[in-house]
């Protein structure tokens, strides 16, 4: 498929800045095709990994998202930053980034601790209580990766 270009290429973040920003940032929006054809986005944690190049994120067993999931694979995730003070304005500087791609379920129950572990670790660094809450926690969660497709990414100032 293509994708549409960047209308305001003097906005567009550098794909370093854009992934820079999956790497800090601890959570976004997580858009799939929902029910009756409405778009279904929700708030959701997630870990990008550089050794891939994919994204990862957790999630219950059941719901609206994995019905809608496993209809249609595709998705798309925004990450947002916090925005930083513009010199002199009251507005904020965005970054924000988009990914397209495709999700999948990880099936495998040794790489899906190795990346809660991992997503986990850019809320905490209690090893203890990460060790914890995965054995606690990994028999009831699903792990999900997305394989991204397009990656852009743009700075705006709130107006």
């Amino acid at each position: 498929m293509e994708f549409r270009p960047l209308m305001r290429k003097n906005k567009e973040l550098p794909r370093e800045d854009c992934l820079a920003l999956l790497r800090h940032e601890k959570r976004g929006v997580l858009s799939v095709a929902g029910d009756g054809g409405y778009p279904y986005g929700t708030p959701i944690n997630h870990y990008y990994n550089d050794e891939d190049g994919k994204l990862y994120f957790h999630c219950g067993r059941v719901g609206h998202r994995l019905d809608a999931l496993r209809r249609d694979g595709k998705a798309c995730f925004t990450c947002i930053d916090e925005g930083a003070p513009v010199e002199g304005h009251w507005a904020l500087l965005f970054r924000s980034v988009i990914v397209f791609g495709t999700v999948e379920i990880v099936d495998d129950a040794a790489r899906a601790r190795e990346i809660a572990a991992r997503l986990s670790r850019k809320f905490t660094d209690d090893e203890a209580y990460i060790a914890e809450e995965i054995a606690r926690s990994l028999r009831a969660t699903l792990l999900l990766v997305m394989t991204p497709e397009h990656i852009c990414g743009k700075i705006v100032t709130e107006s």
